[in-house]
């Protein structure tokens, strides 16, 4: 390396330069590895590679720098240290992918769905129902609206494409026009390879379930606190006035209990 940087502070004219070494497995689809490729580059421009079935770097700079590149893959010929690093990346390539390979393209991570709902200006068709879906892997997904049980035909969303979220995972959302009336349950429905069967998200005009469940709940909690309140005052009320107690006016007791 300090021999290329040798080379390249010896062009006339050079200013800012960066060499890097890049290697990089091709896989087929099974995982299996296709190739291997071990480069210097300069400035994004690759210099010399390596070629695995001979066991030698070759120049591949056909431009202004092809001398130079054919020196250095010369004297990087010429010992066997750089030779010996490429292999144990061409081995670390052959070792290293089917663990990898097994945790990450082979694994399948199961979609989440909401249902985002917005009015719009439309009068026949007053509310806009967008599906998002998230965090799913692979990418292949498909989804689809159902309006009480029944599929809306596909011409009534575009098709499904998934966005990558740059963690290994996808997301993507469908949008539908709808006019709910009363009693309406539109749902969106998530097919999807890490799924036994498809995920399903409601959506209603009112109230969304979640929030029913808990006027619900809070309904029976204040029934619950006014009867026990009930309760109380009418066993206050009917308890005898302590030994000593004069009854004001308008207090009724029974006959002996003071």
């Amino acid at each position: 390396m300090l021999v290329l940087l040798g080379l390249v502070l010896g062009i006339r004219g050079a200013g800012a330069f960066l060499v890097h070494v890049a290697s990089s497995c091709p896989l087929a689809n099974n995982g299996s590895a296709l190739d291997f490729d071990f480069t210097l580059v300069f400035n994004k421009n690759p210099l010399v590679c390596y070629e695995p079935d001979a066991r030698r770097f070759t120049p591949c700079d056909w431009g202004l720098l092809r001398p130079y590149a054919t020196v250095l893959a010369a004297i990087l010929n010429n010992g066997t240290a750089w030779v010996q690093r490429a292999e144990a990346r061409r081995r670390a390539c052959r070792d290293l992918v089917p663990q990898f390979w097994s945790s990450t393209v082979l694994r399948l991570t199961p979609p989440q769905a909401r249902i985002i709902s917005s009015k719009t200006s439309n009068t026949r068709a007053s509310v806009l129902l967008t599906c998002h879906v998230w965090g799913f892997y692979p990418a292949e997904v498909t989804v689809s609206w159902l309006h009480n049980g029944n599929v809306v035909g596909p011409g009534d969303h575009p098709p499904t494409s998934a966005i990558p979220n740059g963690d290994w995972t996808y997301q993507t959302q469908v949008t539908l026009m709808v006019a709910p009336t009363a009693g309406d349950t539109f749902a969106c429905s998530v097919q999807h390879a890490s799924l036994e069967e498809p995920l399903l998200e409601e959506w209603s005009p009112g109230l969304t379930p979640g929030l029913t469940v808990k006027v619900a709940v809070a309904t029976v909690l204040m029934v619950l606190g006014l009867s026990f309140f009930g309760v109380g005052v009418y066993c206050y009320r009917g308890k005898p006035p302590a030994p000593g107690y004069t009854p004001l006016p308008g207090d009724t007791y029974p006959a002996g209990s003071i």
